[in-house]
């Protein structure tokens, strides 16, 4: 499948007239807990040439490639990634920390070494507050549940522990949050989960787990708690103004 998606970014490159600096996988094959039947998110990040960024009707930002049962292939133009970098925007932290990689350059490294100077705790502990309050109120309430929701909910509030604890970004993998920040308790629970996940497809049920879920109420609560309390540093236009222009 690698060899399929790098000819798919070639594709995109040579038919959109851009350079992709960088591609990855996102999503659950990159947070190590895909189902057998998983599609492939995958993301990029390109540049234009200069003369498309002078015109006066402007351009689409995005790229919107493919979306099947397999692959699900879009990418950011650099001027909206690196607008989102500046409000500290968790999605492409997590595409940068990514260990499935299609394509790797220097430009990427580049973008990779302004990561902690935009990095806020606060921001990143509303995304992943967010994202896990969603998911639980709306798939694991039931007397049965996806069993992927679980991770979906689970891998926010480890991720939001970790930003708690060392207010820098949290690491990608499922297993090294749970490894780290998981209770000793619930760790023989979620593994044994993980590997049914893993067995089942993206849609087949289990029994609600109670001891997930009364760690997940608690831990939503205080996340909220806790963000409302925290502060945002303001930061400067300046290194990323550099860097895109040096891109050119």
């Amino acid at each position: 499948m690698k060899k399929i998606i790098q000819q798919k970014l070639k594709e995109i490159e040579l038919k959109e007239n851009i350079k992709i600096i960088l591609a990855v996988e996102s999503g659950s094959r990159a947070w190590g807990f895909e189902s057998s039947d998983s599609d492939y998110d995958v993301r990029f990040v390109y540049i234009r040439s200069k003369e498309d960024y002078l015109k006066l009707d402007g351009i689409r930002d995005v790229v919107e490639w493919q979306l099947d049962e397999t692959l699900d292939i879009n990418g950011w133009d650099i001027q909206k990634a690196l607008r989102l970098l500046y409000k500290s925007n968790p999605t492409l932290f997590e595409w940068c920390s990514s260990p499935i990689v299609y394509r790797e350059t220097e430009e990427a490294n580049q973008l990779r070494q302004l990561l902690p100077i935009y990095f806020s705790p606060k921001k990143s502990l509303y995304h992943y507050w967010h994202m896990a309050k969603t998911n639980y109120q709306e798939h694991l309430t039931g007397e049965t549940v996806k069993a992927k929701k679980y991770f979906y909910v689970l891998r926010p509030i480890l991720a939001s522990t970790w930003v708690l604890k060392h207010q820098s970004n949290p690491p990608i993998l499922f297993e090294t949050l749970v490894e780290i920040e998981l209770p000793g308790e619930l760790k023989p629970v979620v593994y044994d989960l993980l590997e049914k996940k893993k067995e089942v497809k993206e849609l087949d049920l289990v029994p609600r787990i109670d001891t997930l879920s009364e760690y997940i109420e608690k831990n939503l609560l205080e996340m909220e708690e806790r963000a409302k309390e925290m502060t945002i540093t303001q930061t400067e236009w300046t290194d990323l103004n550099r860097f895109f222009l040096s891109l050119l």
